[in-house]
């Protein structure tokens, strides 16, 4: 496998791998779907795809000991992992990765077709469960029980959902990320201890989907989800067809515009931009983030998906004029909640760069996608391939050498489909 970075994440991450499977295509059709191979090994028998699968790296925290999965019934034998999911981008990913082999012919086309009739019943079964286990209300919303699902876990869009849950008797917790990255660029110690909580209530349900939902005291309808779920159903769908499978074709259409649906029904009329749902409150919530901008990520309104990129391409987000380059950073530089140095507190990354540059490629939106393609390279032309990225000053943050930030600038500067 490739890890997500050599020291501060030593193991695979899921859709940290889904996106760099997309890079290795351009060096090795059959190198990248190694990597699959991992990700697809480590399916539950529901067939949720973990978070996290564990390399033999013990100097991390949380490791699969702290994550207790041993005691989960469908976690696939002789294969650690955690017990959540993340952002439900494979199938999109896949989708390149099959272009790539394609454009590249011969031996390479061959394999990445072969590939592709492997991975779409897999990816089915990835879409039906979280349709079935993150859809109970039927709303179309998906509910993520951690902040870590979501990809950006300590984003201000999740304090509300977090600061509702007591911890009773805070753990010793051995920091190890911090021994890569300063405390500054890292969520808090009052933080971590919540997110193990929320690891101790899973844990105590043996990780089972019927009955997480009555005991976590996170329960989020995930709009950035939900955006990435219907983007990653319409990819699916097309697969299917290709595949011949019309029926998982018309499932996979459904479930797109079953999830665009709840997306768009998110959006704040006053503000132009999507909200998550506190499922434990009973309403939307109104923290305003990158995550608002999820309609750009699945589409299915011209109207609302036009506001919205005159949102992020002005003075707020892309267009602060204290912006280094002209990219959206994780909350904007006028939120008195920002904090640029911090996570997904305000830092510009480059994996949201390149993806809402692609959805707004398969949207045909070329001048955004051009636009962001063009500062993200000149983002990392520094060649240190951060993590994140300090919006004004253009400082790489977190861990350096990040893949997926590498498979942005070899995707941007290789494939067709950018020119």
């Amino acid at each position: 496998m490739v890890t997500a970075a050599p020291h501060l994440y030593p193991h695979q991450w899921s859709w940290d791998a889904a996106f760099v499977s997309v890079g290795l295509a351009h060096l090795s059709v059959a190198r990248a779907i190694v990597e699959w191979d991992t990700i697809f090994g480590a399916q539950w028998a529901t067939g949720m795809l973990p978070h996290i699968v564990f390399a033999d790296e013990p100097d991390y925290f949380p490791g699969f000991g702290v994550w207790g999965t041993e005691i989960a019934a469908a976690r696939p034998d002789g294969v650690e992992s955690s017990g959540i999911c993340q952002p439900p981008v494979h199938a999109l990913c896949i989708e390149q990765l099959v272009a790539i082999g394609r454009a590249q012919g011969g031996e390479a086309a061959e394999r990445a077709d072969a590939f592709m009739a492997d991975a779409v019943p897999r990816l089915a079964r990835w879409h039906a469960w979280m349709s079935r286990a993150r859809d109970r209300e039927g709303i179309g919303l998906v509910e993520i029980h951690h902040g870590w699902e979501s990809g950006m876990d300590n984003s201000p869009r999740f304090d509300p959902f977090y600061e509702r849950i007591e911890v009773a008797t805070p753990k010793a917790l051995p920091r190890t990320d911090l021994k890569y990255a300063d405390a500054s660029e890292r969520p808090s110690d009052r933080e971590y201890q919540r997110y193990i909580h929320l690891i101790d209530q899973m844990i105590a349900v043996e990780f089972e989907d019927d009955r997480i939902p009555a005991v976590i005291d996170f329960r989020c309808g995930d709009v950035f989800m939900t955006a990435s779920l219907a983007a990653s159903a319409e990819a699916l769908a097309r697969m299917a067809d290709e595949t011949g499978d019309a029926d998982l074709a018309a499932t996979e259409r459904a479930r797109a515009e079953h999830a665009r649906t709840a997306v768009l029904a998110s959006v704040d009329p006053t503000t132009g931009l999507c909200r998550d749902y506190d499922y434990h409150a009973g309403h939307h919530t109104d923290v305003a983030s990158i995550a608002g901008f999820s309609a750009l990520i699945c589409g299915g309104d011209d109207a609302v998906v036009a506001r919205q990129r005159a949102i992020l391409t002005g003075p707020q987000w892309m267009g602060h004029p204290d912006n280094r380059y002209p990219l959206p950073p994780s909350i904007s530089l006028d939120d008195p909640a920002c904090r640029p140095r911090e996570y997904w507190r305000g830092p510009v990354w480059p994996i949201m760069n390149w993806l809402f540059a692609h959805c707004a490629l398969q949207q045909g939106d070329t001048a955004l996608a051009s636009g962001l393609r063009e500062a993200g390279l000149a983002q990392l032309a520094d060649e240190e391939f951060g993590e994140y990225y300090e919006p004004r000053t253009g400082e790489p943050l977190g861990s350096h050498q990040q893949s997926w930030s590498a498979m942005a600038a070899l995707d941007w500067l290789t494939a067709d489909r950018w020119r």
